[in-house]
């Protein structure tokens, strides 16, 4: 896109030298009224005059602090943006109009929306924004009349537009967020497939989250330093029973790991009693021994034993 945006290349004067300037005049001013005044001449009229040049010169001092700009505008037409830090003198007659090009944080509430699979969740997002391009933020959106919407006694000006850019920016990223979230699950049912999720998809979900914000944002000239998800849950809604299919997935998951160790040992107990000749089994002992061995491995309960002082039939 067409960079439009350029610095301003007019007149500026330091702002000190103009200080003692102005002041020089007022005080000629003053000096050529009182003689007018005395002898009754013209000269009133002449002091009249460098008084109003006086005050003209005032309203043409512009200061700016560091990582801030002035987009310069002469009777509506953009004449470029300054943002040399210090005290400046320029065309009274050129309007400054002064933003802030600092990072900014945004912290976006949690809002409600639909995974891929339907679920509703609550997912909340953090990002770290600033002005890139003053051109498009004055004049591609329309923050000024925003600003003066929120701010009709115009205060501060500035906070009014830069408050108004924030706006810009939480509205759209609401959007984003939603967007970014619909394309994903919020997890994989524990474990159903490899496909990225919201839970686990981590800096992959961040970064297409930043680039749909910098496609969003870019009509502002706003660019986004940084963005990442700081909240992720299901809704409450839904939470209780997801929370219960989640231990359940647990419990069914322990009882496989249990299950295997149980064959195991019982296999291995069976192969050392038959390798050492220590007792022979028939099939139908075997069964038995397998059948006690799995119950007493595999229960929740101690097992309680009973001693057969007897045979070995059941």
């Amino acid at each position: 896109m067409e960079q439009k945006e350029f610095t301003f290349k007019g007149l500026t004067l330091n702002g000190f030298l103009m200080i003692f300037v102005t002041l020089l005049c007022f005080a000629l001013s003053f000096y050529v009224g009182y003689l007018g005044f005395v002898q009754e001449n013209w000269l009133i009229g002449l002091a009249f005059l460098m008084l109003l040049f006086s005050i003209t010169i005032l309203a043409g001092f512009i200061m700016l602090e560091p990582n801030e700009a002035r987009v310069m505008t002469f009777f509506g037409n953009y004449r470029g943006t300054f943002s040399r830090a210090g005290l400046y003198w320029v065309n009274p007659f050129i309007s400054a109009k002064r933003l802030s090009l600092r990072a900014r944080n945004l912290d976006a509430q949690p809002i409600k929306v639909n995974d891929k699979s339907g679920n509703p969740i609550m997912i909340g997002m953090v990002l770290v924004w600033k002005l890139k391009d003053t051109y498009k933020a004055m004049f591609e959106i329309d923050a000024q009349t925003m600003a003066q919407s929120a701010d009709g006694l115009g205060t501060n000006r500035m906070k009014s537009i830069m408050d108004a850019f924030e706006q810009f920016v939480r509205i759209q990223s609401d959007a984003a967020l939603r967007q970014v979230a619909g394309q994903y699950s919020y997890d994989t049912n524990e474990g159903e497939d490899d496909s990225i999720t919201l839970r686990e998809g981590g800096d992959i979900i961040n970064k297409q989250l930043k680039e749909k914000l910098d496609e969003r944002l870019d009509l502002a000239g706003i660019e986004v330093e940084e963005a990442r998800i700081n909240y992720l849950a299901y809704a409450p809604e839904i939470a209780a029973i997801m929370l219960r299919r989640q231990q359940a997935s647990a419990i069914i998951s322990a009882r496989e790991k249990i299950v295997e160790g149980a064959v195991s040992m019982v296999k291995m107990a069976l192969q050392k009693l038959s390798e050492e000749e220590i007792v022979e089994l028939d099939e139908e002992k075997k069964a038995a021994m397998v059948s006690n061995l799995l119950v007493v491995l595999c229960g929740d309960d101690a097992a309680q034993p009973v001693v057969n002082t007897g045979t070995l039939n059941m």
